[in-house]
């Protein structure tokens, strides 16, 4: 091959994984975990043993406990989450985000995007809670999936595994309910366990700020 034609071969190919990383969908995103600590995370006083560290995930295997999320301290506000997730069979779960940190119970601030493939709670994987509620699951237990929240001003979207399964847009005029807020505001996020039953992993947390 000439040198003519080696050069024109190199400048495809440099020019094909450009393309590439200007498509590359983690592009921007931040961990926000390192698989091996829990630094940036905060656990609630209430039964903090609770949470484990197996194989680079947080595992939720326990009494009721929270982890929240708290890196350099600024809140989110419009972002993109992903998170991969784990269910055992009849685990009940969730991810929290507009939220603050709470010491005991269930957090109050913020919405709940629902963790449940087969817990006898009916409102399963993706529901808002208590604000839109799905009742078939779109996944499996014992099987990762990616669990995704963006939120841009009033909306929300949820995907499981890149399919869309939820939209939500808050109403204008919408008011903060009580005691559970649920009321697009900023906050960070957090992880839940949810009772002794329930085992859920959560790894390769990430997030973009938009």
């Amino acid at each position: 091959m000439t040198i003519p034609k080696l050069l024109t071969k190199a400048a495809a190919i440099c020019l094909a994984a450009n393309i590439l990383h200007a498509a590359d969908p983690e592009e921007g995103f931040v961990s926000l975990m390192d698989g091996k600590t829990f630094e940036g995370w905060k656990k609630t006083a209430e039964n903090p043993d609770t949470w484990k560290i197996e194989d680079g995930a947080f595992v939720a295997a326990g009494p009721r406990a929270h982890l929240f999320y708290e890196g350099d301290g600024e809140p989110f506000r419009n972002f993109h989450l992903k998170v991969e997730v784990k269910t055992k069979e009849g685990s009940n779960g969730g991810i929290y985000f507009h939220t603050q940190y709470q010491e005991s119970d269930w957090p109050r601030v913020g919405f709940e995007n629902q963790v449940n493939v087969s817990h006898g709670d009916w409102k399963k994987t993706g529901s808002l809670y208590d604000v839109v509620n799905i009742a078939r699951p779109s996944t499996e237990d014992n099987k990762w999936w990616l669990q995704e929240i963006i939120v841009v001003n009033n909306s929300v979207t949820i995907k499981i595994d890149g399919k869309v399964i939820l939209q939500y847009i808050e109403p204008k005029g919408a008011e903060a309910s009580s005691p559970f807020t649920r009321k697009l505001s900023e906050g960070t996020f957090a992880l839940q366990a949810h009772d002794p039953g329930s085992t859920i992993y959560y790894r390769n947390i990430r997030v973009k700020r938009l």
